[in-house]
């Protein structure tokens, strides 16, 4: 049995990486929380069957060109995901069209930071019951 393979394992290691990412987005909306016309990003959410169909099938996202050179020239215009960024369209505009609201997205990088803890907790209890039951059988 390939431990690493393991369709739980995979799946949370997925919403990490989605988590991450998110997290990375969100940094970018409150670096440019006075950028003039910046319209505020996120990711959409994962879907969960995908997600646990993609696991089970040892399939991963297709994501853009890798950049694994930092000589590489990037193809997208703007820092892309292999999650699909989306606008965001909530809330009123500032005068200058900016459509960031740091309130909020700080609320999100906190829910967002909340969910990756989660996720890490999960994955080591997960490795721990998997150690144990390897030591047990193993003596």
């Amino acid at each position: 049995m390939n431990l690493p393979s393991i369709p739980l394992l995979d799946a949370l290691r997925e919403r990490m990486s989605w988590l991450s990412a998110r997290q990375d987005v969100l940094s970018q909306n409150v670096a440019n929380g006075d950028t003039p016309g910046y319209a505020a990003r996120d990711l959409k959410p994962l879907d969960f069957a995908q997600v646990l169909k993609q696991s089970a099938h040892g399939a991963s996202f297709d994501g853009a060109l890798a950049v694994t050179d930092p000589r590489h020239i990037s193809t997208a215009a703007e820092p892309s995901t292999p999650y699909g960024d989306t606008t965001v369209d909530e809330g009123e505009p500032s005068p200058t069209g900016n459509t960031v609201s740091i309130e909020e997205e700080m609320m999100k990088v906190a829910d967002t930071q909340a969910q990756y803890q989660a996720a890490t907790n999960i994955y080591a209890k997960a490795v721990s019951m998997m150690r144990t039951a390897i030591d047990r059988n193993g003596s």
